[in-house]
């Protein structure tokens, strides 16, 4: 999706989601966003520690090195349901892709114009996320499911890199 030069090549949609993937995914997700808090705090401190460059776009926690006191943290709880809030919109979506597409396109353009935060952290993030919750849901993240959710993230990252493209995005790294 995005080539050497930070520019995001856009293919013609994403690929579409089958019924039964549909259906997986929101069984699925159920459990999951049950324990959204726990499971968004998860992902968060996963998504820190893998990946510590991406605490630079939290002023709130970007200096928290130690993982007790990202679990501790109010700020980062709240922000980790949010970010539950939002995965909660894209699987309410997953049977209209006209919703999906308006979900992605409200978070892509706060976190471009508000955050400015670079696209490829969406890819990151949503790596982080299925390997959270096969670890932290092995009994419900089976090879069918991550299948599923993988092709969701593919689809959330395509609608991100076209709001990204649509809005003129330039890398600020």
């Amino acid at each position: 999706m995005e080539g050497n030069s930070g520019e995001h090549k856009q293919t013609e949609g994403p690929e579409t989601l089958m019924e039964e993937e549909r259906v997986t995914i929101t069984n699925t997700w159920a459990k999951v966003y049950e324990n959204k808090e726990a499971a968004g705090v998860a992902v968060l401190i996963r998504l820190f520690t893998s990946f510590p460059s991406t605490k630079q776009y939290f002023s709130e926690f970007r200096h928290m090195e130690d993982t007790q006191e990202m679990q501790s943290s109010a700020q980062l709880q709240k922000h980790a349901v949010l970010v539950m809030k939002a995965l909660n919109a894209l699987v309410e979506s997953v049977d209209d892709g006209e919703k999906t597409a308006s979900v992605v396109e409200k978070v892509a353009k706060s976190h471009a114009r508000k955050h400015k935060v670079e696209p490829v952290n969406f890819k990151i993030l949503a790596g982080v996320i299925l390997e959270v919750l096969v670890e932290v849901f092995p009994e419900s993240f089976g090879v069918e499911a991550q299948r599923a959710w993988s092709k969701l993230m593919d689809v959330l990252y395509w609608h991100v890199t076209r709001v990204y493209s649509e809005i003129g995005w330039t890398s600020t790294e």
